[in-house]
């Protein structure tokens, strides 16, 4: 079964996942944007063996530290979508816009399109390509623990910001509404900042998709 933990990183407290198969105990980390002694002693104290980095998107949060990881621990990284490739290119700039440290730009192991998947261990991801935070933005879900790793896509209460470059409102409500709703009213998502919700809590509550 997956198991999780989450360890916020950087000024903008950005949830990066560690996730991991409890048979095998090898595991992947979602979006590491920085703060990397801190993601690897989490996974070190969980007994998890890492063997894979995961990208829901290229903003710096969470992916600047993502070539740094891959190069320490010689691990693959795979994602995003190719559409988020100017974000990748753009790593260092936005580190020096936010007063952070300048993130690392990369080539991805393994570019993600909707309909793929990502395993660790015993454990299967779906993946579903859903654009409009980002153009190139992609959500991991595991059926069998019931669990979405959404990014910044949806928040509890809210949604992710469209006005960075190509950015679509549109688009967002499509990705949420057409890709995450029919995962399920019980699928547990993680966000890439603050709070854990369900879908079903946000399609009742969320007043900026509340009722779709």
């Amino acid at each position: 079964m997956l198991q999780y933990l989450t360890v916020p990183v950087t000024a903008f407290q950005q949830n990066c996942s560690i996730v991991w198969c409890d048979e095998t105990m090898e595991g992947a980390v979602i979006d590491p944007g920085g703060d990397l002694p801190r993601i690897t002693a989490a996974a070190s104290a969980a007994g998890v063996t890492l063997k894979a980095i995961w990208i829901t998107h290229a903003h710096l949060d969470h992916a600047g530290a993502a070539a740094e990881l891959a190069r320490a621990l010689s691990l693959p990284i795979i994602g995003p979508h190719p559409d988020d490739q100017f974000w990748i290119d753009g790593l260092a700039e936005q580190g020096r816009r936010f007063g952070m440290p300048a993130g690392e730009p990369f080539v991805p192991t393994r570019w993600l399109h909707d309909g793929d998947t990502v395993q660790i261990g015993h454990c299967t991801l779906n993946v579903r390509h859903c654009p409009g935070h980002t153009p190139g933005h992609v959500v991991f879900h595991s059926p069998q623990a019931q669990r979405a790793f959404v990014g910044d896509v949806l928040f509890a209460g809210s949604i992710g910001r469209t006005d960075f470059p190509r950015g679509n409102h549109g688009d967002l409500i499509r990705s949420i509404t057409e890709r995450l709703w029919p995962l399920g009213d019980d699928t547990v998502f993680i966000p890439g900042h603050g709070p854990e919700s369900t879908f079903g809590q946000e399609r009742e509550t969320n007043p900026f998709v509340g009722g779709t």
